[in-house]
């Protein structure tokens, strides 16, 4: 459905221009139409809305359904963006907003560091609230190139789901069936080359969701989620950090993520098969061992994140230029 739903899309975005036009930053070529993200989307809440009228929903997946009219929410303004764009200061207030709304519902995680539950009270609620702001907005900035924010999504609900499986951690929750499906549908006509963007809709919905089940700790510990996302917190972090220390304006769009760099060097496949083999190879281990010895979650996190940074740092992440030299593509 996701797939025919955005197949529909692209039709209708081209007739009335709804597209990306390509400039300096861009990584593609020709007009292709945004805002596709709509498709799985709307697919999603609609099989969520059904499979609650049929199942009782308990534990995560209960606390998602009172979190999914913020989803919402976001998602919508998100499509708005795509189409006109809103000031930044519109969009922080509204994600704010939201995002406490979650923590209302859900409450801040107690962190399991080293063998100890920590409860920070109410900083941990306000640590919360900026971890979901910074999540849903890392994801959009993530989404930078054809096929990578549905591949990084699809790698980590699946990665995610066979942990909690493997492991007996628990059932996998309806949310994270449906949204896996559903983005299945869309990654295949969002792979290079793509012929539609999920755009800012699309983006920060799923950062969002990511988000959500990050704090309410969905069938895994938060250190788990936290190594199999760890691609995108450490490129998205580690660029608008070095960007800071250059005093450029964070809100303002660029092309210096590791990623970016690394499309520009060898291609987007090549540069999905790197994120892909990392999410595997390193990441995936990592997070499975965090997920059966949560007290040490930290450590290994850490364990994770730090070759991540080193070799995206050289790749270029918040740099005009890479520190490697990777060729041209042939």
């Amino acid at each position: 459905m996701t797939y025919s739903l955005a197949h529909l899309y692209r039709l209708v975005a081209t007739a009335f221009q709804i597209v990306d036009t390509p400039n300096h930053r861009s990584a593609h070529e020709g007009l292709v139409p945004t805002g596709a993200g709509i498709s799985f989307v709307l697919v999603f809440l609609v099989g969520l809305y059904l499979v609650s009228q049929h199942e009782v929903m308990t534990g995560s997946s209960e606390v998602f359904l009172q979190i999914v009219p913020v989803l919402i929410v976001v998602a919508v303004f998100g499509f708005l963006d795509d189409y006109r764009p809103l000031s930044w200061k519109i969009r922080f207030v509204i994600h704010a907003i939201c995002c406490a709304y979650i923590v209302w519902v859900a409450g801040a995680p107690l962190v399991n560091a080293l063998g100890v539950e920590v409860d920070l009270g109410i900083a941990g609620n306000m640590l919360a609230v900026i971890g979901l702001v910074w999540f849903l907005n890392l994801y959009n900035f993530m989404d930078g190139i054809d096929g990578i924010a549905a591949g990084e999504a699809v790698s980590t609900l699946f990665f995610a789901a066979a942990i909690a499986m493997y492991f007996d951690l628990g059932g996998v929750p309806h949310p994270v069936v449906l949204l896996l499906a559903c983005l299945i549908g869309f990654l295949v006509i969002n792979w290079p080359r793509a012929r539609v963007f999920m755009g800012d809709g699309g983006s920060v919905f799923l950062g969002l969701t990511f988000g959500v089940f990050v704090v309410t700790e969905t069938m895994l510990p938060f250190w788990s989620w936290m190594i199999l996302l760890g691609w995108f917190v450490t490129d998205a972090s580690l660029t608008i950090v070095l960007r800071l220390f250059r005093r450029q304006r964070i809100h303002e769009a660029h092309s210096e993520h590791a990623y970016q760099h690394l499309n520009r060097a060898v291609g987007s496949i090549k540069t999905l098969l790197v994120v892909g083999l990392c999410n595997t190879l390193w990441l995936l281990p990592l997070a499975a061992l965090a997920g059966i010895a949560e007290d040490r979650g930290f450590v290994l996190l850490i364990l994770a994140y730090i070759p991540l940074v080193i070799f995206q740092f050289y790749c270029g992440a918040g740099q005009v230029a890479p520190k490697l030299n990777w060729g041209k593509p042939g």
